[in-house]
């Protein structure tokens, strides 16, 4: 998966080229100073009505621009594996990463999200199923530890307690280990962790379904920490006697992430 690091804007913008230097032009020997009361020379009506017409298209074409080159940079982050397209800013507030070069598209027909490890009973979910549970909707900032936010955003799914209520975790379960369809990108929780009341197996984000560039159609969603922590493309949920690092940690993230109290930053808290 990719540590969302928000799929999130303080990219540096690209070089603007040097305007030409303007005709140079010979200036009389003597030029009379304008009368105080002169003004700039009125522009007409139509030409005043057309600047407000054209006032008025930007306004109406700048969601379709935005959404149209949100679309774009997610597509070009799909395929690249170095992240760099993450820097670019977007309209959507949130930057995409992969750890890998790219990842399947998967939805009604082939998802499926395994629960197993130390259960009583390891189970299978479809989206199906995952969508006629019960439903949770939390509205937070997400902060990536990068050090970009993005404020109210709201997720909706199942809340994970739920589903490691139904699968049965045995007494000797400490934490809760995450895989992703991406086929390299892990998390991990203790079980005290999981169990919180604001940590989902996501299904919606920002009042729609879950977009395949934001980690769909499931990903974990957990509030408090940082955006690394919502492991994208969520496909498996294994219940473990310890915690073991995840991807990021394996290279030097913390494995307890709160937001604000955790990688050397103070940012506030999400929730």
């Amino acid at each position: 998966m990719n540590p969302e690091h928000p799929e999130e804007r303080e990219a540096p913008e690209p070089g603007e080229r040097e305007a030409p230097d303007p005709e140079k032009r010979e200036e009389p020997e003597q030029r009379e100073a304008p009368e105080p009361e002169e003004r700039g020379t009125p522009i007409g009506r139509r030409v005043f009505l057309g600047t407000l017409g054209l006032g008025a298209l930007g306004v109406v074409a700048a969601p379709v621009l935005q959404r149209g080159m949100e679309s774009v940079l997610a597509g070009a982050a799909e395929k690249d594996p170095t992240g760099l397209t993450g820097l670019l800013p977007n309209g959507g507030g949130f930057r995409y990463y992969s750890v890998t070069s790219s990842v399947p598209h998967k939805g009604a027909a082939d998802y499926r999200l395994t629960i197993d490890g130390l259960v009583d009973h390891p189970t299978s979910y479809t989206l199906a199923d995952l969508r006629a549970l019960p439903q949770t909707r939390l509205v937070r900032d997400v902060q990536c530890v990068t050090g970009w936010r993005v404020p109210g955003t709201p997720f909706e799914g199942v809340r994970l307690s739920r589903l490691l209520d139904a699968a049965g975790v045995r007494s000797s379960a400490k934490a809760v280990r995450f895989t992703c369809f991406d086929g390299a990108y892990t998390e991990s929780l203790t079980l005290a962790q999981a169990r919180r009341a604001d940590v989902l197996v996501a299904l919606r984000m920002q009042d729609k379904p879950l977009g395949h560039n934001h980690g769909g159609p499931v990903r974990l969603y957990v509030a408090p920490m940082y955006f690394y922590k919502s492991a994208k493309w969520l496909s498996g949920i294994t219940v473990t006697e310890d915690v073991r690092p995840g991807y990021w940690e394996d290279r030097g993230y913390d494995v307890d992430a709160w937001v604000g109290k955790s990688n050397g930053r103070d940012d506030d808290p999400t929730s």
